[in-house]
């Protein structure tokens, strides 16, 4: 007997990879936008865990914290777009809707993080690098978020995981 998960579980699983392509998709911009300019990108890890945890000494821990922080936030960012898109976005036979929805949301999500949010908590961090590499930095989490969500099994799509014609 072949059971079909929930919904709930599915969106879930999508989104955990959605966030994590993204959030890998930041670092790796952030990486070589910082190496390229003569920069150190363990000071954005850094200012993520001083953000966040204002208060503790982080000394050694601060890298992989605030790796870790910025790996959980993509895979909650990650999980609230597949539940909004897949769950709230009209079935449509237009491909780009869904990327192009991804993208907007998280453009806004910069614009609130950058202008509003980052400057009440860390001022700092908005420094750490210019907003048109913060700013693309999200678009290529919602490129690649779009792209992982794609790809992932939609309902009523028989070959979600065929990659065929896209190599």
């Amino acid at each position: 007997m072949i059971t079909k998960k929930p919904k709930s579980v599915n969106l879930i699983k999508t989104g955990t990879l959605a966030g994590l392509s993204g959030g890998v998709a930041e670092i790796v911009w952030i990486a070589l936008y910082k190496n390229i300019s003569g920069g150190d990108a363990a000071s954005v890890a850094q200012g993520v865990a001083a953000t966040l945890l204002p208060n503790i000494p982080l000394a050694t821990a601060a890298v992989p914290l605030g790796i870790l922080i910025h790996m959980s936030i993509a895979v909650a960012l990650g999980i609230a777009i597949a539940i909004l898109v897949r769950s709230w976005l009209p079935r449509t036979g237009v491909k780009f809707v869904e990327p192009v929805t991804v993208i907007s949301l998280l453009i806004g999500i910069w614009a609130v993080n950058f202008f509003i949010v980052l400057p009440a908590l860390n001022p700092a961090f908005v420094t750490l690098v210019p907003y048109t590499v913060s700013l693309a930095s999200k678009v290529l989490f919602g490129c690649a978020a779009a792209l992982t969500l794609q790809f992932i099994d939609r309902p009523g799509k028989t070959t979600g995981r065929n990659l065929k014609g896209v190599v």
